[in-house]
């Protein structure tokens, strides 16, 4: 299954709905070029909707990484929402459920980022 993500912005936060499996560095080119641009024009809060993302493996990981990274440099955060159970486990294992927030909807990710 391809890897595709739609973004839009509302009340200067970015929201990225991401779709399929996210597996090789490859696939997040565009999107990382996208996050970039974004947070040059401001958009430093980002949520990712992972609703429709089935599978990740480390380098999904490393791009979710990657975004959190540049968000935070430029002083905004990132939210995670909707995760499925085995993205969830893995968030867990990993320990990055500490690191990124993580919320059930994608309401609860904009409180989180608006706090």
């Amino acid at each position: 299954m391809l890897f595709t993500y739609q973004s839009n912005s509302k009340n200067s936060i970015k929201t990225i709905h991401m779709k399929g499996e996210l597996v090789d560095r490859n696939q997040g080119t565009e999107l990382m070029s996208e996050v970039e641009d974004s947070i040059s024009k401001g958009e430093v809060k980002i949520i990712l909707n992972l609703n429709d993302l089935k599978y990740l493996n480390s380098s999904g990981l490393n791009i979710l990484i990657n975004i959190l990274t540049k968000s935070r440099k430029a002083g905004g955060d990132v939210a995670i929402c909707n995760v499925n159970k085995k993205i969830s486990e893995l968030l867990v294992i990993t320990k990055l459920n500490s690191v990124f927030n993580v919320s059930d909807t994608e309401d609860a990710a904009i409180k989180i980022l608006n706090q």
